[in-house]
């Protein structure tokens, strides 16, 4: 088989992401006719159906299909290399959108992201907080802040710190004396994080020897984070919050820490990317002072 024209190439995916000959020529800023004809001669080539024309719109045929996922990823690899060769020795700009949960991104990307646009002052940066995971492609994420443990994904991930959970209440709520172990607290009324896989099931570990599984009783259920550190600073239980959101408030005596000999489980703190080879200034340079501050 002769080599094929990659122009072609260009113009089949332009149809196919258009499912129209008219639309991908408007897009392609040439004739109808150039596109028809050089998606026919690149049939020809490949001797085999790409498209199927009726009269309402372009489908592709399983060849086609097949074809086209090629295109894509042959059209990314050269818009990376194309950005990296720009783009190496380029200061940060552009819009840099970050995604994180609500308890960290408030306490500590919010105000690494207004030391960055300090610093960097041809960026800006859109910072999209919530708990339940977003959708990185769909939303057009540059990076996402995953604090806890990874599930399976396709996604590039970067770990870049950790944190530790406490056991904590206010001081003005009344605990028992006898509060020793942590079976003394599965009594106790509990503020539950929903946005936890198992918020109401913790294990407990002292000296890496005794271990403890208390299943707790909820008083409040949130799914927000920082709704159960404002519930429990009320004193409406006990309940457990990471270290970053809760150790000003322990060191300022606004909560306590409970059975301080005992541990949980800790995490780590991620960043998530999609799939990609080529990151921009913008993101190798944010990524860079969150590694700093961590």
């Amino acid at each position: 088989m002769e080599t094929v024209n990659l122009n072609r190439l260009a113009y089949f995916a332009a149809v196919v992401d258009t499912s129209s000959f008219t639309k991908a020529a408007e897009r392609l800023g040439i004739t109808k006719t150039v596109v028809s004809q050089q998606v026919a001669r690149l049939e020809a080539e490949l001797k085999t159906s790409l498209l199927l024309r009726t009269t309402r719109r372009v489908e592709p045929t399983e060849a086609g299909r097949l074809l086209y996922s090629r295109c894509v990823m042959i059209f990314r690899e050269a818009e990376d290399a194309f950005d990296e060769l720009t783009s190496s020795n380029a200061a940060p700009t552009g819009v840099l959108r970050v995604s994180a949960p609500n308890d960290f991104g408030s306490s500590k990307i919010a105000p690494i992201a207004a030391a960055f646009t300090r610093k960097h002052p041809a960026c800006k940066v859109e910072l999209l907080l919530a708990d339940t995971k977003i959708d990185l492609v769909a939303e057009h994420i540059d990076l996402s802040i995953r604090v806890g443990w990874l599930s399976d994904s396709s996604h590039q991930a970067r770990r870049i710190g950790s944190f530790r959970q406490y056991l904590v209440a206010a001081p003005t709520y009344a605990i028992s004396p006898r509060l020793k172990q942590p079976a003394d607290v599965a009594g106790l009324p509990f503020i539950a994080n929903l946005a936890l896989k198992e918020p109401m099931v913790w294990p407990f570990t002292r000296n890496d020897l005794d271990h403890q599984t208390v299943r707790m009783q909820q008083s409040i259920t949130s799914n927000s984070t920082p709704a159960v550190l404002a519930a429990t600073l009320a004193g409406g239980g006990v309940s457990v919050l990471p270290d970053f959101l809760c150790q000003a408030h322990i060191e300022a005596r606004h909560l306590i820490r409970l059975l301080p000999d005992w541990s949980l489980p800790s995490g780590g703190i991620h960043v998530v990317y999609p799939a990609a080879r080529f990151r921009p200034p913008k993101v190798s340079a944010f990524v860079a002072m969150l590694t700093e501050t961590s």
